[in-house]
């Protein structure tokens, strides 16, 4: 009987703990779409950084712009590789593939290194490419590139011969796989080759021989493999102290956060503030409830409903409006969370699936269940003073 007149009077009633639902459906749609964007965001860097091996690695630069930072040549690689912990060293050199008699786009060529793990689209990627294989996007300066796929195709690059001056020189490579063009983190139209070829492309384009290149000019860039995730730190101190520029991945992902970062302190901060809020609202709307209908909870006392039954009703009303608020506002947060995946996959150049988007059960359930166990409390707390009021006064003093 409690449960029907709880139901009752919240339809009916507009001075019931209904008028708490616009605010506790605001907060949990907050809390929702917070839990989505920094779990989307989050779950991207594990998947596609962090778990392709990003704890175990270290990114060391050549190019810093002061005379103290270490270049990358052979011997310098050579004892990066001596330390402790270190159980791999791929240097990335940086070349041009422009298109022969296919196509007018220009590439750059890059090392595959253990840091790239992009989105492949076509082919498969092999665990270490050969000489003449090549990974390419499957679009670059307007060409359509998913027809070479499988194939082996004459690209032209630059030899040097002289301080301004060069010769195109062919080299032939097989398409691998292909990627999708989106993907940029080394910006657009990068073609990827094994450390071999890119160094002789690089050298080619310097003028020098490959060994001479790698000796005297070295490579732009490596990255650092350790063995496990604890060693991360002591490399990376010991390669600074050896004057290299090193930096571990995981931190520039961690770095990357400005935007995911704080929405997961919004997140966690807003639990607090919609658990604070809940109560709060409860107590004040339901003192404000059970005084506006003194004369009707008197008249129900007179009847025979003691404090209790009285108080069970607008605990139901409680009920009502935080379940519907958790139940609508998680809806609301979870379809607001799922339209910012696309936007935030551009921002984060990390790809956020719809399913990445989604809020875990622990952060739903919290929308819906602090909204109802927040009024409840409020309740609980709002109408002891009014509800103690002699029934009889009451009703005379509305009559």
């Amino acid at each position: 009987m409690t449960i029907r007149w709880s139901l009752l009077t919240w339809r009916r009633d507009g001075r019931s703990l209904r008028r708490a639902l616009p605010t506790m459906t605001v907060l949990a749609a907050l809390l929702t779409t917070c839990a989505g964007v920094a779990g989307g965001a989050a779950g991207a860097v594990e998947r596609d950084v962090l778990g392709s091996g990003g704890l175990t690695q270290i990114e060391l630069s050549a190019f810093e712009g002061t005379a103290d930072t270490r270049p990358l040549t052979t011997s310098a690689l050579g004892d990066a590789g001596e330390i402790p912990g270190v159980r791999r060293v791929v240097p990335d050199y940086e070349a041009g593939l422009y298109a022969e008699g296919e196509g007018t786009y220009d590439l750059t060529g890059r090392t595959l290194t253990p840091a790239d793990d992009f989105p492949v689209v076509g082919g498969r990627l092999p665990a270490e490419l050969g000489r003449n294989d090549v990974v390419l996007p499957a679009a670059a300066q307007g060409a359509d590139l998913t027809p070479l796929l499988g194939r082996t195709v004459s690209f032209g690059h630059t030899k040097a011969t002289g301080a301004d001056s060069g010769t195109v020189e062919d080299i032939r490579l097989r398409v691998v796989a292909l990627y999708d063009p989106a993907w940029q983190a080394d910006g657009p139209g990068a073609a990827y080759l094994s450390e071999e070829t890119a160094a002789t492309l690089a050298a080619a384009r310097a003028g020098r021989d490959v060994e001479t290149f790698r000796t005297e000019e070295g490579a732009r860039s490596a990255v650092v493999v350790v063995g496990h995730q604890r060693q991360v730190g002591p490399v990376t101190e010991a390669l600074q102290e050896a004057g290299f520029s090193a930096s571990p991945v995981s931190d520039r992902v961690r770095n990357l956060p400005g935007l995911f970062g704080a929405a997961d302190l919004a997140t966690r901060a807003g639990v607090v503030v919609l658990a604070l809020v809940a109560v709060g609202l409860g107590a004040a709307r339901a003192s404000d409830s059970a005084r506006a209908r003194l004369g009707q909870f008197a008249v129900l006392r007179i009847l025979g409903s003691g404090r209790p039954e009285l108080r069970r009703i607008l605990l139901g009303e409680a009920a009502l409006s935080g379940g519907v608020a958790g139940a609508v506002g998680v809806l609301v947060g979870t379809g607001t969370s799922l339209a910012l995946a696309g936007p935030l996959s551009d921002l984060l150049g990390l790809r956020i699936g719809l399913a990445d988007a989604l809020p875990g059960a622990g952060w739903a359930a919290a929308a819906l269940l602090l909204p109802v166990l927040g009024l409840a409390a409020g309740t609980l707390l709002g109408s002891r003073e009014v509800l103690r009021r002699d029934p009889y006064l009451t009703a005379r003093a509305h009559a």
